[in-house]
């Protein structure tokens, strides 16, 4: 079994912009929110790397 370092930024905030289609609560879109679990952590690190581009782009 596949041990993973980098953690899920879920914070329970499951709810989309209407209009991005992004999660107001952990900046994932839907399908980095449905692949997160097959995703490696080099993939995950660059889902995280987008996640807070957002984040910057939003305030």
């Amino acid at each position: 079994m596949t041990q993973y370092t980098v953690a899920s930024p879920c914070n329970g905030v499951c709810t989309l912009d209407p209009r991005d289609k992004i999660c107001l609560g952990c900046f994932r879109t839907g399908a980095e929110i449905a692949g997160w679990r097959a995703s490696n952590d080099t993939e995950r690190r660059q889902i995280l790397k987008r996640v807070e581009e957002r984040k910057i782009a939003r305030t």
